[in-house]
């Protein structure tokens, strides 16, 4: 480990937890043998804090079983932190998160990714900050809501609408951050724009190296970093390198037709086929969310292109708004050099090749992260 990474706070925007703790009743403080993430590697990565990241997939909206497992998987997150409280603490502010460095340990700074209510009931985001939650994507996670399009769906609002700048507002209000990763690019826009704080954009890549619909614009970035926000680079393969989304597409299976949507999810009638265990069983096979393919060579990213994404970043909106949201346990396509969140030094090494200076590399790490928090808690 480079001894700047070592001398660095470390704080990554975007990483999983709780799905397979909830599906398969495991315990983070234990090593897995497989997946990206848990708390002994993240200790071996130098990883001194990280958005804590909850997520409620798009498998449990038909039924509504959204707001139900957000609670419920919130709920697990605490009861893990304080089961593994040698290890990690909960933070809510920049201040907190500073403290609980001090003594040794990791911090983990709640965030939740996917739908708290696709219909957007404030009071249940209320309820959410008062368990602790400090960080909430807006749109949910791939799916259009009651306030805010998002990216890889139907554009029904032509961005946020007025309950999207209400939400807006009561975050604001209550110094909870403001996630726009998945959102729509005029989504995104908006929402910089209406905040008073700083929003981030926690994980992907630049839509004008990868032209994925989960990519930033350069015009939604730049809004973001105008605002004082962060962008954060996602690890995987599909948002950051060309030929393997170039190859991906290629490779998928052809589609013969699409069906026409003309209206969001949560305007469609609600399932009664299924329970959320039923939901349970069929998102278990899923996890660990990780990528299970298998990648040629000539497919498969070196950390240097990683690096080259991170330098475009710098490059059009400047070192003080561009960090890192891996995704680990989320699936992405990670680098060759890259198992899982113990080889974090790698991003260090990638970023002294290109020659950038401690401090830039530093602020890349974690500052950056940790001066939106402090904006925006208060503390």
């Amino acid at each position: 480990m480079p001894d700047l990474h070592r001398e660095s706070f470390v704080m990554d925007g975007h990483i999983h937890v709780m799905t397979r703790e909830l599906l398969m009743k495991t315990d983070i403080g234990q090593r897995y043998p497989d997946g990206t993430f848990d708390l002994p590697r993240a200790k071996e990565g130098g990883v001194d804090a990280m958005f804590f990241t909850v997520y409620t997939p798009e498998h449990y909206y038909p039924g509504r079983f959204e707001t139900k497992n957000t609670f419920r998987v919130v709920n697990l997150a605490l009861d893990q932190i304080r089961m593994n409280n040698q290890m990690i603490e909960l933070a809510l502010t920049a201040s907190d998160i500073e403290r609980i460095n001090k003594k040794g340990k990791m911090a983990a700074f709640l965030d939740l990714e996917g739908g708290f209510d696709l219909n957007g009931d404030i009071n249940l985001l209320r309820a959410l900050y008062r368990l602790g939650v400090r960080s909430l994507q807006l749109p949910a996670h791939n799916t259009t809501t009651g306030f805010i399009d998002a990216c890889s769906d139907i554009s029904y609002w032509g961005g946020i609408n007025d309950l999207g700048k209400k939400i807006i507002a009561e975050m604001n209000s209550l110094g909870m951050v403001i996630n726009i990763a998945h959102a729509s690019n005029e989504a995104i826009i908006q929402t910089a724009e209406a905040s008073k704080h700083p929003v981030i954009y926690s994980h992907g890549g630049f839509y004008n190296i990868v032209n994925h619909p989960r990519c930033i614009t350069d015009e939604a970035a730049k809004a973001v970093a105008s605002k004082g926000g962060v962008i954060g680079i996602q690890f995987g393969s599909l948002f950051n390198n060309p030929k393997y989304y170039a190859w991906n597409k290629q490779s998928a299976p052809a589609i013969t037709s699409v069906p026409k949507v003309t209206e969001p999810s949560f305007l469609l009638p609600q399932s009664a086929a299924q329970t959320i265990e039923d939901v349970d069983k069929q998102l278990a096979l899923e996890v660990p969310l990780n990528f299970r393919g298998t990648l040629p060579d000539e497919y498969w990213m070196h950390i240097d292109q990683l690096a080259k994404v991170i330098d475009y970043g710098v490059t059009l909106v400047g070192e003080d708004y561009i960090a890192l949201g891996s995704d680990f346990d989320g699936g992405p396509e990670l680098p060759h050099e890259i198992r899982d969140i113990s080889d974090y030094p790698q991003m260090t090494i990638a970023m002294l090749k290109l020659g950038y200076s401690d401090q830039r590399i530093k602020k890349i790490l974690g500052l950056n992260w940790l001066r939106v928090i402090r904006e925006v808690t208060g503390g």
